[in-house]
């Protein structure tokens, strides 16, 4: 079995993850917000969803953002608290508030209302960077949501991973994550493509490479993006294809039954960077992943409880004949996270 990392809780976590998080409502009955009569609040957001999955993985993670001074934030900062993320650098801005989205969990879809514009995260710039100790990291992670936020955060970026802010101790992961409801195709696809080629591991779905660029599988995403160390591109319920120097390595995905698809990429991400970080092989770090976005996919939350590390580590070296007949077993905590409002 794999040994799992020790974390130095006195010394900057090893994993650092910058991004917006915001509060999500959504129906606590999963019907259409319309008709709800009552809602519960989560937590969500990319970057510290892939931080949290980190944490519940036994890695020492901090995510960084700018949140309001509102109870939003403090919803925010205590649950990533109680999930064993450091949230020891976030700012509070006094004159923006905290982001907030609703879910439309209803006929089997879901549609996201976003009330994001001018918030506390979207005031991120690259002088965030000189308090956060990027040199003594081995792992910053970053999504392509954060660039299309505004013109500082996507600065932000070209600082970290076109201009190295990180230095060279630091791999800096990038997922592309496109999100339409933020930016068109027109805008978003070569300025995603520029920072993809700059980072070290990227992380992009089959579909959205398609959208985005025009690629047709997962051998045309790295005929995109040749250069990166780690290139790992996801077919959603098929599997997982990473590129790295020693050519292509695919692990299909599990079957699971799907509740809410949101989320299951961040979780997908935060397996395999845990495996990564671990010193794991190929195989292992695309199960893991795959394990992770297993059980997000059964929830409507973007952040879930989920086994111990140890379990997970083991359930990620099932021998390849037995890996597709996989079943994951029930996390042995019930979630008190959510919390109804009216």
């Amino acid at each position: 079995m794999t040994e799992l990392p020790t974390t130095d809780r006195g010394a900057a976590p090893e994993a650092l993850c910058i991004g917006e998080t915001m509060v999500m409502l959504v129906p606590e009955a999963g019907e259409l917000l319309a008709q709800a009569e009552s809602v519960a609040t989560h937590i969500g957001g990319a970057e510290s969803n892939v931080a949290s999955g980190l944490a519940s993985l036994g890695i020492g993670a901090e995510w960084f953002s700018r949140l309001g001074a509102d109870p939003l934030a403090a919803r925010i900062l205590g649950e990533l608290q109680a999930r064993g993320v450091d949230t020891r650098s976030v700012t509070t801005d006094p004159s923006r508030p905290t982001g907030l989205y609703l879910k439309d969990h209803g006929s089997g879809s879901s549609r996201v209302y976003y009330y994001r514009a001018g918030s506390a995260a979207s005031a991120l710039g690259p002088a965030d960077l000189d308090a956060l100790a990027l040199e003594r990291r081995r792992l910053v992670h970053v999504s392509g949501i954060t660039a299309a936020l505004s013109d500082s955060c996507d600065a932000l970026l070209q600082r970290i991973l076109v201009e190295r802010a990180a230095a060279a101790t630091a791999a800096v992961s990038f997922d592309v994550n496109y999100r339409p409801a933020l930016w068109g195709v027109a805008e978003a696809a070569p300025r995603l493509l520029e920072l993809a080629r700059a980072a070290d591991i990227v992380i992009v779905g089959r579909d959205e490479a398609e959208t985005l660029w025009g690629t047709t599988d997962a051998a045309s995403v790295r005929a995109l993006i040749p250069d990166a160390a780690q290139l790992i591109v996801k077919d959603a319920e098929f599997g997982a294809t990473q590129f790295d120097a020693h050519g292509a390595s695919y692990v299909p995905a599990l079957r699971v039954d799907v509740v809410e698809a949101v989320g299951a990429g961040d979780a997908f991400a935060a397996g395999y960077l845990a495996a990564w970080l671990s010193g794991t092989d190929t195989a292992t770090a695309l199960r893991l992943g795959h394990i992770m976005a297993g059980y997000t996919l059964g929830a409507v939350s973007d952040i879930v409880d989920l086994p111990s590390p140890e379990l997970l580590f083991a359930l990620a070296q099932t021998p390849d004949d037995e890996w597709q007949g996989l079943r994951l077993p029930a996390p042995s905590v019930v979630s008190h996270c959510s919390q109804p409002t009216t």
